[in-house]
């Protein structure tokens, strides 16, 4: 017994000795487990990366709201008088300018100056974000701006257009003509729409 408890106490320390280095050798497998599984998850997601950078930059995709136009040629230029219950336009055909003559209750109703006076104009589009309006062909237009005064006396006013048809307003295309503007005016801006057409003067003629 003494003697067995002798051997025991000898080799102890070895036992001691050899149990670390065991658990040296596991620890640092550990280790090398868990640093090999970082790194395959860092190169799962820096390779995507590297590929795309050395790829071409894709381009970005622009997607433009304009309005539609026929892909016919643009109709001339309104040319010539234009008569109304309410006055007249006197076009000269270079597709700017235009000598209004309105009465009261139409100038007090647009804002514009009563009388003869010498404007610019334009047709214009709806409203396509993010440009809003936009300058167009007369047989789509929805609207018509008119531009009195230069500088500091400049004056516009835009105009809803169209075609007041079968008991409807309508507007866009085929609406407005060659030989017809028709303004829609809300006389009391309570929602009651009129049709005021401009007929040009061969046109009212033939009525």
């Amino acid at each position: 017994m003494i003697i067995l408890k002798s051997i025991l106490l000898d080799q102890l320390p070895q036992l001691f000795i050899q149990a670390e280095e065991e658990i040296e050798v596991d620890h640092r497998k550990n280790i090398w487990e868990i640093t090999k599984r970082v790194l395959i998850t860092a190169l799962l997601f820096i390779m995507p990366v590297l590929f795309t950078g050395c790829s071409d930059p894709e381009e970005p995709t622009i997607h433009i709201n304009m309005p539609y136009e026929p892909d016919t040629p643009a109709p001339a230029p309104h040319e010539g008088v234009f008569t109304s219950e309410h006055g007249t336009m006197i076009f000269s055909g270079d597709g700017e300018s235009v000598i209004i003559d309105f009465d009261k209750k139409m100038s007090d109703c647009l804002g514009l100056p009563e009388g003869k006076q010498e404007a610019r104009y334009v047709f214009l589009s709806g409203e396509y974000a993010p440009y809003g309006r936009m300058p167009i062909r007369y047989d789509v237009a929805s609207m018509f701006r008119i531009i009195t005064g230069e500088g500091k006396e400049i004056i516009s006013a835009e105009i809803d257009i169209g075609e007041y048809k079968d008991g409807r307003f309508q507007t866009g295309t085929d609406h407005t003509t060659a030989d017809r503007i028709t303004f829609f005016m809300d006389w009391e801006n309570n929602g009651d729409w009129e049709a005021v057409d401009f007929l040009k003067s061969s046109a009212r003629q033939r009525q």
